[in-house]
């Protein structure tokens, strides 16, 4: 007796071979049968018309304060995905003193978007170790989670606020080792660090402050153990990208550990960014090193209102500290003309024309209706006002709930996007997932990379863009018995319609704690998803499943 059957499918297995009519069978979380399956079994699922699949792995979240109260992390669950890694960007929930704690929400606020309720409210926060916050997560998992841990936090514990100030001592060092040692015992896949991030005050996280040598002693450790180490690099300038992939080559070479950086957008503004990457990628891997860029499949589009906080404003250090004060703070702030004229001048000599003229009013409670899809130039010029200052003066008339899309900021041709989606060395991944929240959705990559890549421009087949999302992806990172549909493979499934995978409209819903307000996209075209044999998402609704793992 079969614990389910799923009939009658296309099975696109993720080995990039031709999809072929049968059935999946599972028993005890695993796949226990492919073809034509003779048995019986407690559920059967018909699969008639539809893929069946692995279950997507997402090698690219920030999950990590969201599985504490949302173990499906939702709406990642819904579009196929199976498995997250969350712990990039050099942060994660462990391992961090309690007196620390501060310093790190005010990282993960500035990445994440988090209402500071995320931290206050929606889970008790009981743990220091990594061990620690793996048993947290473990209690009401619907989904698999390969956590990374963060440079920065492994830092923040060894040298305390001086991490955020200097390079470590020798000492230090080897106590970072010994720390590093610790949490991939306790489950972490490997470590992240970041040359790029900030903290809520505009000053670089900790991993920004280590010099080589101590990036390589860690490379060291994670060599005894042969996992990841992920990476940010600064990514909008070539050259310095490339520099960062010469590193990371000689540390998987040295130590033969498989690397991986993120993110590689492709930009009319700097066309040959990605194919210079790529060429280099290519000359280490000929030399025999794992140097993974991940790439993201989705457009770049921006959606931000002054209400709080914005990923567009990253650049604009002024806008960032105004924004980040609290509501009646920061009304006076942008009431008051002097600090206006400041932030106005920021923008340069065009009063911000450049960066905000494209800008459209998407929308927001308040938003005037005969505004909504204008841009912010017209409305400027009627106003007799430049684009930054007219953006804050109708935002101030309507109690700051005027919310605006910056569209098509990059990564949107299909035609330039779709041979580097299918290079055999571009990792898809970069989603963001459970990040900038307030910016845009970071959900539905995998459903865009079927409508826009499968579907509509044929730049991969079927089969490849599932290899791409399931076993390449497994076998980047290490994670054994997933990413396949094999007998004795974890039962991870997603039940699919080709015709109609994608992503939804992309809307707002205040479901964070303290109804903070998110962007998201719900799935189309998903049928159901299976974690571990149990079938969390069926028919348009979570399950009561709770067969998700940490796993390494």
């Amino acid at each position: 007796m079969f614990d389910v059957i799923v009939r009658n499918g296309r099975i696109v297995d993720g080995s990039g071979e031709p999809g072929f009519m049968g059935d999946v069978a599972v028993k005890d979380g695993r796949i226990a049968a492919l073809g034509r399956v003779v048995g019986e079994a407690r559920e059967i699922v018909e699969a008639a018309g539809r893929v069946v699949a692995p279950g997507f792995i997402d090698p690219h979240t920030h999950f990590d304060v969201q599985l504490l109260w949302d173990g499906a992390a939702r709406p990642a669950l819904e579009h196929g995905i199976t498995c997250v890694v969350p712990g990039n960007c050099s942060l994660s929930l462990a391992p961090l003193r309690a007196a620390d704690r501060a310093r790190l929400v005010g990282m993960f606020q500035q990445i994440e978007e988090l209402p500071p309720e995320a931290f206050t409210q929606a889970f008790d926060w009981t743990w220091e170790d990594f061990a620690g916050y793996r048993e947290a997560i473990e209690q009401d998992l619907s989904i698999n989670v390969a956590p990374l841990v963060g440079h920065s936090v492994i830092r923040l514990w060894v040298m305390g606020p001086a991490a955020q100030e200097r390079a470590a001592t020798a000492d230090e060092i080897v106590g970072m080792q010994d720390l590093l040692r610790e949490c991939l015992r306790a489950g972490a896949v490997g470590l992240s660090t970041s040359f790029v991030d900030v903290d809520e005050h505009g000053r670089p996280v900790p991993s920004r402050f280590a010099q080589f040598e101590e990036l390589e002693a860690l490379s060291a450790v994670l060599g005894e153990f042969g996992r990841m180490l992920q990476c940010v690099p600064e990514f909008y300038d070539t050259d310095l990208t490339i520099a960062r992939i010469d590193q990371l080559a000689e540390l998987s070479l040295k130590y033969a550990i498989p690397t991986t950086f993120s993110p590689v957008f492709d930009n009319s503004a700097t066309p040959e960014n990605v194919p210079r990457t790529l060429a280099r990628v290519e000359e280490q891997f000929a030399r025999g090193a794992r140097v993974w860029p991940q790439m993201q499949t989705r457009p770049i589009d921006i959606s931000f209102s002054l209400l709080r906080p914005s990923l567009f404003f990253a650049r604009l250090p002024r806008w960032v500290r105004v924004l980040r004060q609290p509501l009646e703070a920061r009304l006076a702030a942008l009431r008051d003309p002097e600090t206006v004229a400041k932030m106005v001048a920021d923008l340069g000599p065009d009063g911000g024309e450049r960066m905000m003229g494209r800008l459209t009013v998407r929308g927001g409670d308040a938003a005037p209706a005969e505004l909504v899809g204008r841009t912010l130039r017209d409305i400027a010029r009627e106003r007799g006002e430049a684009p930054a200052l007219a953006l804050i003066t109708l935002s101030l008339e309507h109690g700051l709930d005027v919310a605006f899309l910056a569209a098509g900021m990059g990564h949107q041709e299909t035609d330039r996007i779709g041979p580097m989606l299918a290079h055999p060395l571009v990792h898809i991944g970069a989603s963001d997932g459970g990040a900038h929240i307030a910016s845009f959705s970071t959900y539905g990559d995998t459903g865009y990379l079927f409508s826009e890549f499968v579907r509509k421009s044929g730049r991969l087949t079927l089969e490849q863009a599932v290899r791409k999302i399931t076993a390449d992806t497994a076998d980047i990172w290490g994670l054994t018995g997933r990413g396949r549909l094999q007998p004795g493979q974890a039962a991870d499934i997603v039940i699919f319609d080709p015709d109609s995978i994608g992503r939804g409209e992309e809307r707002p819903v205040f479901d964070m704690p303290g109804e903070g307000m998110r962007y998201v996209r719900g799935a189309t075209g998903i049928d159901a998803v299976l974690v571990n044999g149990q079938i969390a998402w069926r028919d348009g609704a979570y399950t009561d499943a709770r067969a998700g793992m940490v796993c390494s």
